[in-house]
């Protein structure tokens, strides 16, 4: 392996902030991030981070390269620059991590709502205040369980409380959305080891990946046990911007019910109040 991939994946950690990430803010000696925080967003040890920065690991593999990018938040160019590094091919049609500006600021006006960013294979990028004052602060989820279906299958539950009828629809369409993102790239190596790994991992997700057809998710109830302020029903509705597929994902609540007046006590409080 060069030691230009090295090179310049130590050079993407050290300029890369913790906020932009998703990494928990703390006091730091420099701005960007640390091996630990890279190698926990990617799902990688850091011993074998340490290898790849110093050139010193056998050639990675394109799904290894695939996850620091999507780690990294790398643009389109800058990732296709890594995986040359690597000796790999560069990725055609790969899945897109990357943040449009006008997301961006879409993101920090939307305040009274809970607002999440997803990458078309369900990987979170982005999210607010309410959004972790609501389902807990997703700075907490690493490697692979920043993934929503690996996490609805593999971990532990969330503060989404479903009735079976409607944690089995829920999972039906999450199977199905991942089926079309794995037509739509078929060549994103991140999304055939998602897929093979849920499948070799959860017996549940590989019959419903067997049995379902393709559709994309749209939107839903979810009823949120909140630790705090109690049950909430809201609807969650998925968004896409044109020319990106980015999903923006958005709880509301009935105006004027006391899921509004709750989602509003979670504004207020924010997440500080449910720190302990």
């Amino acid at each position: 392996m060069s030691s230009e991939f090295g090179s310049l994946l130590r050079g993407w950690r050290d300029r890369t902030s913790p906020a932009s990430v998703g990494a928990i803010e703390t006091n730091r000696r420099s701005p960007g991030l640390r091996r630990e925080e890279l190698a926990a967003l990617a799902g990688l040890s850091v011993d074998y981070l340490v290898q790849l920065e110093q050139g010193r690991a056998a050639r990675p593999s394109p799904q290894v390269v695939a996850a620091l990018c999507r780690a990294l938040r790398l643009a389109e160019d800058d990732a296709a620059l890594l995986h040359q590094a690597a000796g790999l091919a560069i990725p055609k049609g790969a899945v897109s991590t990357e943040m449009p500006s006008g997301i961006e600021r879409l993101l920090q006006r939307l305040d009274d709502w809970p607002v999440a960013v997803y990458s078309v294979d369900w990987w979170l990028l982005r999210w607010n205040r309410l959004w972790a004052a609501l389902l807990g602060d997703p700075g907490a989820l690493l490697g692979r369980s920043r993934n929503l279906i690996w996490h609805e299958f593999t971990d532990t539950p969330s503060r989404i409380a479903l009735a079976p009828p409607e944690r089995d629809a829920f999972h039906n369409a999450l199977v199905a959305d991942l089926r079309v993102a794995s037509i739509e790239y078929p060549h994103d190596p991140g999304v055939r080891q998602l897929v093979n790994e849920l499948r070799t991992r959860s017996t549940d997700f590989a019959s419903r990946w067997i049995a379902g057809r393709p559709v994309r998710h749209r939107t839903a109830r979810k009823r949120i046990e909140h630790p705090h302020v109690g049950h909430l029903t809201l609807d969650s509705d998925v968004l896409q911007t044109p020319g990106s597929a980015l999903r923006i994902i958005v709880y509301s609540a009935e105006p004027d019910s006391q899921d509004a007046s709750r989602l509003d006590l979670l504004r207020v409080l924010g997440t500080e109040a449910f720190a302990h």
